[in-house]
């Protein structure tokens, strides 16, 4: 099976005030979590002005009311077609968050970074289905043999193809949570956006998976976090993407770690020298805004398992004679 058997088709909706999640929406995807309830209006309008909050304190430079720029966030899609069995079906394979920035003084619109979150039905599948099952029948024996190939090649696939090619003029950088079982050292690098750099001894399994996608990691504390960010990137984080744009990722995925992850990125005291994140923590603060937690754990292992049922089992041995032979 050749590349030209997987295209792409990319679809696209503003997260604003009105966003209402699509049917066929990752459910445990954050940002539908966000915009479900009684308080999903609330939710959505404190979440998006948190987020313009936390931009404008970064930009702060010829912006002396801190009220210069706002961000427009839209949620891409990318569904893969896969023409095999004499079948063509498409599959949602990957939801990740466009920026793009207001500079309400100028009336400009520039484009920020496409990356932020990251949701995969593949990733639920490998994390959630795979490694618990390999997990149970060899314990204490990390992960198994080509854990994260196909998501992998699969994911460099979609950054070569013209649907990619043709909307992002940049590589995508995610920006995720450290991780809870890894301890960070403080450098002296400090960086004029991304702020202080940390480094660990150890990579952890999101780094390494991140890793088979092509994606290098850098740790960086931005002023006014509580602690580091991981920063998955391809190419030079520092060099290739402005100010603005590293801004509007810090902006976003703040605001959203905040809400996700109170214990470790809204805690009450700020990262060490030498941190190693907890979600045990109980110095910390919650936001205003209505997040369940639980039911995005819970519902991981059920969209694992809806990726095994209508893209894996279907086209197990196309794939991996595709991913055997792909070529980054």
């Amino acid at each position: 099976m050749t590349d030209s058997a997987f295209t792409f088709t990319l679809k696209s909706i503003p997260f604003d005030e009105e966003y209402r999640p699509a049917d066929n929406t990752r459910i445990t995807t954050n940002f539908a979590n966000l915009a479900r309830g009684e308080r999903r209006e609330e939710n959505l309008r404190n979440t998006l002005r948190m987020i313009d909050n936390r931009f404008n304190s970064l930009a702060h430079w010829d912006n002396p009311a801190g009220d210069r720029y706002a961000l427009e966030l839209t949620i891409i899609t990318a569904e893969m077609h896969v023409a095999a069995n004499g079948a063509q079906d498409a599959f949602p394979l990957i939801e990740i968050l466009r920026t793009t920035i207001i500079d309400k003084k100028t009336r400009a619109r520039m484009d920020g970074i496409v990356g932020n979150n990251f949701s995969s039905y593949i990733r639920d599948y490998d994390f959630s289905v795979v490694l618990p099952e390999h997990s149970k029948a060899h314990p204490n024996s990390g992960t198994p043999e080509g854990f994260g190939d196909l998501h992998g090649n699969l994911f460099k696939h979609f950054l070569k193809s013209e649907a990619y090619r043709a909307t992002f003029s940049k590589p995508p950088v995610i920006c995720l949570s450290v991780s809870s079982n890894k301890t960070y050292q403080r450098t002296g690098n400090e960086h004029p956006i991304l702020g202080f750099e940390y480094e660990n001894d150890e990579f952890s399994a999101t780094d390494d998976y991140f890793a088979k996608m092509g994606m290098k990691v850098r740790y960086f504390m931005p002023r006014n976090s509580a602690a580091p960010f991981a920063f998955y990137h391809i190419g030079d984080l520092l060099g290739d993407y402005t100010n603005l744009e590293l801004v509007s990722t810090i902006a976003t995925m703040d605001t959203f770690q905040r809400i996700y992850r109170p214990e470790i990125y809204n805690a009450n005291s700020v990262a060490a020298e030498q941190y190693r994140p907890s979600l045990k923590y109980q110095d910390y603060s919650l936001t205003r805004i209505v997040y369940d937690r639980e039911e995005r754990s819970r519902l991981a292992f059920e969209q694992g398992k809806f990726a095994e049922e209508r893209f894996i089992k279907p086209y197990r041995a196309a794939l991996e004679q595709w991913s055997a032979s792909f070529a980054a």
